[in-house]
């Protein structure tokens, strides 16, 4: 399917986003940090190439997709020394799907057009099974040609697309929409908590939540999967979203927009996350809120 394409970041989310890619039959160059990621990936795919470095790209790729996380590394790739500035020829494009700063995405996207480069910022909301299952759904921002050119492969990640307005829109979006998972997700765990200790079964009172006005995506998914059962394993990182919620309040603050509910929840995810162990899943969250209550949310009355 015409040039080669390039994958940078085969973590959690970038390895089956680049595997469906690969299954469409794009001709894929990938690299990642751990070489053996590439290679494992290359392996399945006769079309699929592992890079050493950013230097085999040469000119050679048409359209560059980077899974990241966060807006300095893309940075750093995008337009840092020894990065696709430097080798990316004028008519190429840099298709971000990392959860980024939308300000570090204006500034790079700046560098690039200045060298006849093109940037869309398409970040995804659906977690890791939504990357396995290709039913992503893609913030995007950019100029209309440009989003039309990777809409093809977005389809193929995807099971949905939204174009939000010009460059850095789409990551505003995805920190807005984790804003609003943060919220919720710590709303829940203090409603559970006081369940438990009220003598409720929170089992049954996700199975409530889940038929009423108060469920949401994380009680469909995350409090009978990872909490009750204690595996905490939810493979997105409390780090990502402490900084994603971050994010959000940052580009809220220039709008001149009060928050002050996501403010204090900011506040309490901070103080949360400064207790768990380096790389903890988000799902530790909620481990925290019972650490600080002493309750434990497993199944069975209070």
């Amino acid at each position: 399917m015409g040039a080669p394409d390039f994958f940078i970041g085969l973590g959690v989310m970038g390895t089956p986003m680049a595997r469906h890619l690969a299954a469409a039959g794009y001709r894929l160059t990938v690299l990642d940090l751990d070489h053996a990621l590439a290679e494992r990936l290359a392996a399945e795919f006769p079309h699929v190439q592992a890079a050493e470095s950013m230097a085999q790209l040469g000119a050679a790729s048409d359209i560059v997709l980077t899974m990241l996380p966060s807006g300095e590394p893309v940075q750093r790739t995008a337009i840092g020394p020894g990065g696709l500035i430097e080798t990316l020829k004028p008519g190429s494009l840099v298709l971000d799907t990392s959860s980024s700063e939308p300000w570090f995405t204006r500034e790079t996207a700046q560098k690039l057009a200045e060298v006849g480069i093109a940037m869309v910022d398409a970040p995804v909301s659906g977690a890791e099974w939504g990357a396995v299952a290709a039913e992503l759904v893609f913030m995007v921002g950019g100029a209309d040609a440009d989003v039309a050119r990777v809409a093809p492969l977005l389809d193929i990640m995807g099971k949905a697309r939204f174009h939000l307005g010009s460059v850095g829109a789409g990551h505003i979006m995805k920190s807005l929409n984790n804003l609003i998972t943060s919220v919720t997700f710590m709303a829940t765990g203090e409603a559970l908590l006081a369940g438990k200790s009220a003598g409720l079964d929170p089992d049954v009172m996700i199975d409530v939540l889940n038929l009423s006005t108060g469920g949401s995506w994380v009680a469909r998914t995350h409090f009978k999967q990872r909490i009750f059962n204690r595996a905490f394993d939810d493979p997105f990182k409390l780090a990502l979203m402490v900084k994603d919620i971050g994010i959000a309040l940052k580009a809220a603050e220039s709008t001149g927009v009060a928050m002050p509910v996501a403010q204090e929840m900011a506040r309490q995810w901070r103080e949360i996350a400064q207790g768990q162990a380096e790389g903890a899943s988000v799902s530790r969250m909620i481990a925290g809120m019972e650490a600080r209550e002493g309750i434990e949310l497993t199944p069975g009355r209070g």
